[in-house]
């Protein structure tokens, strides 16, 4: 599974809104400068995460993005779906409203799913990662490098 640009691009947000402190907002103009990413495109992310409560706004000269809660408290999961939507490793596979994972394939009761044993292990390893990561995780500080995997 492949996470699109979306992902990518609203994680390195999170990242550098972590790295530089809650004490003043960001502008977004220095975050797409410092990483080298379209404006445009983030303020379509960073609306994204506003709306999932990750990043608060201020308006204003002194105006900017900040984190809506500690980087220790905001998982990757959060982020990722804010973005992305609901995690699936192939395009049948998806969550349905109970949490049961439902394959479209299966609009029979009489048919089975061959793999979807295998597509649900997938994506529950893919949720769980996500889960276990905090944005505190990824930041990098002048003693610790980023963890390679």
């Amino acid at each position: 599974m492949m996470f699109s640009t979306k992902a990518e691009y609203g994680v390195r947000v999170m990242v550098e809104l972590a790295r530089r402190g809650s004490e003043e907002p960001v502008p977004l103009a220095e975050i797409a400068e410092h990483e080298g990413l379209p404006l445009a495109y983030l303020e379509h992310l960073v609306a994204r995460l506003r709306r999932a409560g990750l990043v608060d706004s201020r308006r204003g000269a002194r105006g900017g993005y900040l984190l809506a809660r500690p980087p220790a408290s905001i998982t990757m999961a959060e982020v990722v779906e804010a973005l992305e939507g609901s995690i699936a490793p192939i395009e049948c596979i998806s969550s349905g409203p109970d949490g049961h994972v439902r394959c479209a394939r299966e609009t029979d009761p009489e048919h089975i799913c061959t793999t979807k044993l295998l597509w649900t292990r997938v994506r529950g390893s893919i949720i769980d990662t996500l889960k276990h990561t905090t944005l505190a995780e990824l930041v990098p500080t002048p003693h610790k490098k980023p963890v390679a995997v």
